[in-house]
């Protein structure tokens, strides 16, 4: 992939580095629990308790919400200290994945009108967000709820070495998906599936999210039709690998050595290579309606 020496975006927010040791649940001292706890079984703390909840009956907040605030001291995290020192390669990750969503930025503002630009935050271990905390282990995502795609760059390598997965336009695969789900945000898609949420069983809920993913997997292959100026030979060969590695039909044999289509979320390997290579192929955003087709 022609990356270098191309605009990086200014949409990037380094989180990495940052320890979680001392966070505990919330972000809070784990240090902090035994004397919280022993407060809120004291008298005092039971009338704590209870003003704590008419005031938020009063106010209309939700008290968990309010008790995470004030356990977290109400700060979200911050820019990085500026101390923290990568190593070359993992660098050179970072600044790969700012000239991806540069590319997408480019593409997308073309293409939509009215274009909202999301942020790429960049973390290692654990990451607070607007649709909660999360770990390394729970891999890239989007979060609609701050409109920021989260990514620690471990994943990178974890695609190279587990899943068989390399290659940098596997990787910038992965980005343009998470912009994906971005633009269905964006346009009013993501909240239309969530309603379903509690409307439907898990079962049958997970085949409306199955088409989701699938639907990014469409546009991330739309903006690599509309980054060509950016390919090299062997590069859409290391995207459908990325595609073909992540679905759920492979991971759960690898994992559990059984398939079960039920419980799908994503896609199969087969679906999410086809669509993302429906999308590389036409450059066409109109052809990527997953949910009105009949046959994944």
């Amino acid at each position: 992939m022609k990356w270098q020496g191309r605009r990086q975006s200014s949409n990037v927010d380094d989180r990495r580095g940052r320890s979680s040791s001392e966070r505990g649940f919330g972000g809070f001292s784990p240090n902090l629990l035994g004397p919280i706890i022993r407060l809120l079984f004291s008298k005092v703390g039971l009338i704590i308790v209870g003003l704590f909840l008419v005031f938020s009956f009063v106010t209309g907040n939700n008290p968990l919400t309010l008790i995470s605030n004030l356990l977290s001291g109400g700060v979200t995290q911050s820019a990085p200290s500026g101390n923290y020192e990568g190593t070359p390669e993992e660098n050179k990750l970072a600044d790969f994945s700012a000239v991806v969503l540069a590319s997408t930025e480019d593409v997308w503002n073309n293409t939509l009108e009215n274009y909202r630009e999301p942020t790429l935050v960049l973390f290692s271990g654990y990451v607070s967000s607007a649709c909660g905390s999360a770990s390394s282990a729970t891999g890239p995502f989007y979060c609609p709820g701050d409109e920021k795609l989260y990514l620690d760059l471990s994943f990178f390598e974890e695609m190279e070495r587990q899943l068989n997965a390399p290659g940098d336009f596997a990787q910038a695969y992965v980005i343009a998906h998470e912009v994906g789900h971005h633009i269905q945000n964006l346009m009013g898609i993501t909240d239309k599936i969530d309603r379903l949420r509690g409307q439907l069983s898990k079962t049958e809920f997970n085949k409306y999210s199955v088409r989701l993913e699938l639907q990014a997997d469409f546009l991330a292959g739309v903006w690599a039709n509309r980054s060509k100026q950016l390919m090299e030979s062997g590069d859409l060969q290391e995207a459908l690998n990325a595609a073909n590695a992540i679905g759920d039909d492979r991971l759960q044999k690898q994992s559990s050595g059984r398939v079960v289509p039920d419980s799908f979320t994503h896609g199969t390997s087969e679906q999410r290579m086809r669509w993302f290579k429906k999308g590389y192929e036409t450059g066409d955003i109109s052809q990527g309606d997953t949910f009105s087709a009949e046959s994944l």
